[in-house]
């Protein structure tokens, strides 16, 4: 418990100290944290975002370096069943062809129709989730920074 709070103190520290409006620096983390959050994408697609929106360049970076990889594993079995809520596909055949394709893996079967399948509610699930994600921490960022400012 005392390594999580030492992390969000450090997470903290890092926010406060950012030289830029609350707003950018609250729009660069949650940009960050969705970018993060969403396979193949992280700290290069936040950073030039960030630059080409005019958010916090620090602050994107740093969510979406919090979020990027060990948040993955999390979100996988969130965003796979979301989306298949949401397509009507069943979760578990997901689950399995999902397997399959990385057991027996070659680009062929990769860019198959099964893939596709298995691709697309696993993709909404992620842009739903990392949307969610990316907005409230936004709003966290922004009462905590403004909180601080008083």
């Amino acid at each position: 418990m005392e390594k999580i709070k030492a992390f969000l103190k450090g997470i903290y520290t890092q926010i406060a100290g950012m030289h830029d409006s609350p707003h950018h620096v609250a729009l660069g983390f949650g940009m960050g944290v969705f970018l993060g959050i969403l396979p193949f994408t992280g700290v290069v697609a936040a950073v030039t975002l960030a630059v080409i929106f005019k958010f916090n360049r620090a602050a994107a970076l740093l969510g979406s370096v919090i979020t990027n990889t060990w948040l993955s594993v999390v979100t996988f079995f969130i965003a796979g069943k979301l989306g298949c809520l949401l397509l009507g596909y069943d979760w578990d055949s997901i689950l399995n062809e999902a397997q399959e394709v990385i057991s027996h893996f070659s680009w062929r079967s990769f860019l198959g129709i099964a893939s596709l399948k298995v691709l697309l509610p696993l993709l909404l699930g992620y842009l739903i989730v990392g949307a969610v994600c990316g907005f409230v921490s936004y709003w966290v960022v922004l009462i905590i920074l403004n909180r601080r400012k008083r």
